[in-house]
């Protein structure tokens, strides 16, 4: 399929390219940032500049619903939105930059990966994954701050509210266990390191099951842009808009059960795993930290205790293996010195099991809520 039948199936409609100034502009300007924002990486600035500069860019007119921005690898360039404002192209062309910076294209130029997302089988595996975690890069590049939203009954915090916050909270929940910085290094170099890692510390099976919910999350919102689109087409509600609304309304359903499942398989995969390999006190004290921190990831629903269930039930665990260790029943011994304030850490954790993290669960949400633009 040519690249003019790709954007006529997507209905994106070129309206003009940009001049070769204005993409030099915006080129130096994302890889300055991207150099910026990720020293860790090592990245050359004047090796990106080169390198995003000849990318051919062009404003086209865009389906309601669909990305302000579009990367096509087959002829490498960048679709922007026509309503953007030429000072706003920036903050949209870093998601964009990325995409390009990550691909990974046979001698045919055909691409069999991107970022975390493999095109090497049949069915795509790991879109919705890398399209986070770009986004999660993007917002972090333009320092874009947190605030709480709700979409589809679930309210959370995120620093990506309009583009992909479903996904990316999920995904920011894996790096917050991870690390950051190991997600955004094979997100960029399209490497396994990410996979291989969290696959350690919960297993193959796990990973796989989120990156599979996280593609069925991010294909069901594009099944409910394409039926507001078709709704949008009709002048008068007839008995198939009522078949499609309903079939909006069952998406969005799933969507919510699907996200909620999967943070709940976040959660107790790795912190089953992980209490498992704790050998002395200050790995405990590390444990419960983690644990505690864990919800201000999470993303709530009317009723939702999954969480603070789990976190009474660890809480003993824990204060049952503190006792352990600290009465030598256990091989390792190493830690001699325990402070005060560790040693007060059985009447803490009695206390800290009866938070009920009231400031989330007493919210009320909508069954559904909207949904949001894909970048």
């Amino acid at each position: 399929m040519s690249v003019e039948s790709d954007l006529k199936k997507d209905g994106i409609e070129v309206v003009n390219k940009l001049d070769t100034l204005r993409i030099n502009s915006l080129a130096r300007a994302v890889s300055t940032k991207l150099c910026e924002t990720f020293p860790e990486f090592n990245l050359d600035q004047n090796e990106l500049f080169i390198k995003l500069s000849r990318l051919d860019m062009y404003k086209a007119k865009m389906p309601e619903g669909m990305a302000e921005a579009n990367y096509f690898y087959k002829n490498t360039s960048i679709y922007f939105n026509e309503h953007i404002q030429d000072e706003d192209l920036e903050e949209f062309a870093i998601h964009e930059c990325i995409h390009y910076l990550q691909e990974v294209k046979d001698k045919k130029n055909t691409l069999i990966r991107m970022g975390l997302c493999d095109y090497t089988e049949f069915k795509i595996y790991g879109l919705g994954l890398n399209e986070a975690a770009v986004q999660l890069m993007a917002s972090k590049v333009n320092a874009i701050p947190k605030e709480f939203v709700k979409y589809f009954g679930i309210s959370f915090e995120t620093n990506s509210p309009s583009y992909y916050p479903l996904e990316c909270c999920l995904v920011n929940q894996m790096a917050y266990l991870v690390g950051e910085n190991l997600l955004f290094k094979s997100t960029l170099n399209s490497d396994d390191d990410f996979q291989i890692k969290y696959s350690q510390i919960t297993s193959p099976k796990v990973f796989l099951s989120i990156q599979g919910a996280i593609d069925d999350i991010i294909n069901a919102e594009e099944e409910i842009i394409k039926l507001n689109n078709r709704i949008a087409t009709v002048d008068d509600r007839n008995k198939k808009v009522d078949t499609m609304l309903k079939k909006i309304d069952e998406l969005k359903h799933e969507i919510a059960l699907t996200f909620m499942r999967t943070q709940n398989l976040i959660i107790s995969s790795y912190f089953d795993s992980t209490f498992a390999t704790i050998t002395n006190l200050e790995e405990v004290e590390n444990y419960r930290k983690k644990l505690y921190s864990f919800k201000d990831y999470l993303g709530y629903v009317d009723g939702y205790t999954f969480f603070n269930d789990y976190y009474v039930s660890k809480m003993e665990q824990l204060e049952e293996k503190y006792n352990a260790l600290e009465n030598g029943e256990t091989l390792v011994t190493a830690l001699k010195v325990v402070s005060k304030k560790e040693n007060k850490f059985v009447a803490f954790l009695k206390a800290i099991k009866r938070l009920l993290f009231h400031e989330n669960s007493e919210k009320s949400f909508d069954v559904f809520g909207d949904g949001a633009k894909k970048h």
